[in-house]
């Protein structure tokens, strides 16, 4: 579906140029080094068989070869030379919401940007899958500056079908579509009416799947109205996606506590239902700014790699 029609050509033109500008100076200024510190030569591909020699690990023996001769054989791996980025996007009707200067939507948009923009820095390929109930829109990894702003423009204007979201969905094509080892960022709020606390179990192993074929990065997306109601009396309250409305009395100080307790065991339930996949996590806030959180989780996961 194409990008939103009541928006002018011109004033598309100027968010995106924008937002190239604020994201490539992020990018060469505070994460280029711990993106390619992180990120490259993470997978391996297959050069050749020599023998074994020892001091060579002994996993990568290749047991058909070594059979064949009647003495051992070793697999021989070189790094390659680009990585695959695909970016899953939920663009879920819940996504619109924001209380500060940024909505959810917005958030993703940025981060999705400064990621792409740190993969063609390092020649890697950037792929984008658009999602709510539905895959909405699904461009295959490439390279280029032109590819990637066309990347950032669909985050920012595609005008969604559906207003639900099915990560699950959006995670089986993305298995379906990358035939080689990827990194995959799956950027949410992670709300979905049919499971309010925790992870689904459909999710749960759709993760499971594709954390195990490649490198799975869930990236969730919140704000904190989500999580602390303001003193305002009768609040009505909206889901955004399914369209029903709840009225609560927010000078009630019980209501507000509740609110915020079952917020917190959502938040911890999810985060430990990730973890329990093996999947890393990333928390960002639309009233927080982004790269020092991101700069601190590239730096974990080098640690971990180290």
């Amino acid at each position: 579906m194409p990008a939103d029609t009541t928006k002018s050509t011109k004033a598309i033109m100027s968010g995106m140029r924008q937002l190239e500008i604020r994201t490539r100076r992020m990018v060469n200024d505070s994460l280029a080094g711990e993106y390619h510190s992180v990120f490259k030569g993470r997978g391996m591909d297959f050069d050749e068989v020599r023998e074994y020699s020892p001091g060579d690990e002994v996993r990568t023996i290749d047991w058909n070869v070594t059979a064949r001769a009647g003495r051992p054989f070793v697999k021989k791996f070189t790094e390659e030379r680009e990585l695959t980025i695909l970016l899953l996007v939920d663009i879920s009707a819940s996504g619109n919401f924001g209380s500060a200067h940024l909505s959810k939507r917005d958030l993703a948009a940025e981060l999705a940007s400064v990621l792409a923009f740190s993969a063609i820095r390092n020649s890697d390929k950037v792929g984008l899958l658009l999602y709510t109930d539905r895959v909405e829109r699904y461009l295959p990894p490439k390279k280029g500056r032109r590819h990637v702003l066309r990347v950032v423009r669909d985050i920012l204007y595609h005008t969604p079908e559906g207003r639900g979201t099915d990560s699950v969905k959006a995670l089986d094509v993305a298995n379906h579509v990358l035939h080689r080892r990827a990194i995959v960022f799956l950027i949410s709020d992670f709300q979905s009416p049919r499971d309010p606390v925790g992870v689904r179990v459909d999710l749960r192993r759709a993760m499971r799947q594709t954390n195990r074929r490649h490198d799975l990065i869930a990236v969730q997306v919140g704000d904190p109205r989500e999580k602390e109601l303001p003193n305002v009396g009768v609040l009505a309250l909206e889901d955004a996606e399914t369209g029903e409305i709840i009225e609560l009395d927010t000078a009630n100080p019980a209501v507000r506590k509740r609110f915020n307790e079952l917020s917190i065991e959502r938040a911890r339930r999810m985060v430990n239902d990730f973890r329990s996949e093996g999947v890393d996590t990333l928390e960002l806030k639309t009233d927080s700014p982004y790269m020092p959180a991101l700069q601190r989780f590239f730096k974990t996961r080098e640690r971990r790699r180290v």
